[in-house]
């Protein structure tokens, strides 16, 4: 019986990468979030390109995205994520909370727009939210 809850803790855990430059951000998500939530930190990429390549290699469930990076931005990386993976949940964690960087990041595919600044537990439900 232990077992068996074992194995429903791990079908209900969400695996997430990381993208943004800033090392500081993705320390701090890479700290807080398990101990948040279910939560499995599965990578972490410093720009674009590499979000792309890590999501498509990885497939987590949900990216963490900031949309300003350097090499390739979120915007067109989160395009990419969801050519390559249609089910893979986007969240843009940006600082721009202006209407135009929420209308292109709609545009991009983005599931869930986000200020960063927001509640952990706030995070923590976008990411557990089930695609219906």
């Amino acid at each position: 019986m232990v077992h068996d809850r074992a194995k429903v803790v791990e079908l209900t855990r969400r695996r997430v990468l990381i993208a943004d430059d800033n090392p500081q951000v993705r320390q701090e998500l890479r700290t807080l979030l398990p101990l948040a939530g279910d939560i499995e930190i599965v990578g972490e990429a410093p720009d674009g390109r590499e979000a792309v390549r890590l999501a498509l290699a990885l497939q987590p469930e949900v990216v963490l995205m900031d949309l300003e990076m350097p090499i390739l931005d979120g915007y067109e990386a989160t395009r990419q994520i969801k050519a390559g993976s249609p089910s893979c949940r986007v969240i843009a964690l940006t600082v721009h909370g202006y209407d135009a960087a929420r209308q292109k990041a709609s545009q991009s595919g983005v599931d869930v727009f986000l200020v960063k600044g927001v509640s952990v537990e706030t995070l923590v439900q976008a990411i557990s939210e089930r695609r219906e």
